[in-house]
């Protein structure tokens, strides 16, 4: 037990060390080449930021995997090290036997990533981008696993709705990635609920693979909080996405067989509630006006704060606190009853109501 709790707290810190250590070098190399972001009418920073941030989260979790699969496939998966516990070599075991799907999710957050870059250096249009984000959410439910895990006992449906939940995740985070800090703490947060809910449901892969993320995000996250010094961009966003889409898809949530009930089943929406609400509102606002829900501009919930008087810190903090108070009744939500599901269900609505009447006050 010693052995498995220190080698868990090895991999956030690895996250953090790697990712940090990366982003400094990526935003010397920004600076350097001109890759950069500067201010325009449609977004809200008012001085030349580094862009590549995305660079630095993406070849974090890409060290992190493979490093794994090398440490466990040459030396812990043969049995070299004889001194490991009993419980380390059967995990081991099982993640070599995950190691196909592990290959295709690394291959699918690449093609974001490559994706992502393109679109960062060139600005690619939307109907592009959603080809690619549809194709890697197909490859990734069909041939990782990458599926809902549901009461419905068909694999069309359950892969249809997975492969619509994928693109969905990352374009919320996408949408997200609109002012400094925003995407990578509150994916942070999100993340830190779900791998808590992984670990007690037992399941230790997607649960290592949430503290490997949530330790690269804070990494990243050292340089993106107001004032950010450096953004992700796509190339960052969509992978953020990726990764939480996957992790809410792989954890689960309902199980008959130790008696959770079936509405745990929407724990990713409650603990989500608030980038979707981000997602939705300015979607509308968008249509509303005429225009492609897919063109930046300065309509997000936190520029609204942000207008209403609320400094980039004080929206960042804001934001992450709503996430945090809905990610909270998310936790409990596979432990509670009827009652207890109806009341986080109603905290949530009431945060989001909040973030809303916030949002809309006009100032005196």
């Amino acid at each position: 037990m010693t052995q498995m709790i220190f080698l868990t707290m090895m991999l956030p810190a690895a996250g953090l060390a790697v990712c940090a250590g990366l982003t400094a070098v990526v935003r010397r190399w920004a600076i350097r080449t001109d890759f950069v972001a500067r201010p325009r009418q449609d977004r809200y920073h008012r001085s030349v930021v580094a862009m590549g941030g995305g660079i630095a989260i993406f070849w974090t979790m890409a060290a992190l995997i493979l490093g794994g699969v090398a440490i466990v496939g040459l030396v812990i998966a043969p049995g070299a090290l004889r001194w490991l516990s009993p419980d380390i070599e059967r995990h081991a075991e099982g993640f070599m036997n995950r190691l196909p799907e592990l290959m295709v999710v690394v291959a699918a957050a690449f093609s974001l990533h490559l994706l992502g870059l393109w679109d960062d250096k060139r600005r690619l249009g939307p109907a592009v981008k959603l080809a690619v984000q549809f194709i890697v959410a197909i490859a990734a439910a069909a041939l990782a696993d990458v599926r809902v895990e549901m009461f419905i006992d068909n694999t069309l449906i359950t892969t249809a709705l997975s492969v619509v939940w994928i693109v969905l995740i990352i374009n919320v985070f996408n949408f997200l990635d609109n002012m400094d800090g925003l995407s990578a703490g509150i994916a942070a947060i999100a993340t830190a609920v779900l791998m808590t809910a992984a670990f007690r449901s037992g399941q230790v892969f997607v649960g290592a693979m949430g503290l490997a993320f949530f330790g690269t995000l804070l990494g990243f996250l050292a340089f993106n909080f107001p004032p950010a010094t450096i953004f992700m961009g796509d190339a960052g966003s969509m992978v953020v996405g990726f990764f939480v889409a996957l992790l809410t898809l792989r954890t689960t949530y309902y199980d008959p067989a130790v008696g959770t009930p079936l509405y745990s089943v929407l724990m990713p929406a409650v603990v989500m509630a608030v980038p979707l609400y981000d997602f939705i509102t300015v979607t509308f606002l968008r249509l509303k006006q005429g225009k492609s829900p897919f063109v930046g501009d300065t309509q997000h919930f936190s520029h609204r704060l942000q207008r209403r008087g609320l400094s980039d810190r004080q929206v960042a903090l804001t934001l992450y606190l709503a996430t945090l108070c809905t990610g909270v009744g998310g936790i409990i939500l596979q432990q509670v009853n009827w009652v207890g599901a109806g009341l986080v269900f109603a905290q949530t609505v009431m945060m989001l109501v909040i973030v809303g009447i916030l949002e809309n006050t006009q100032n005196k």
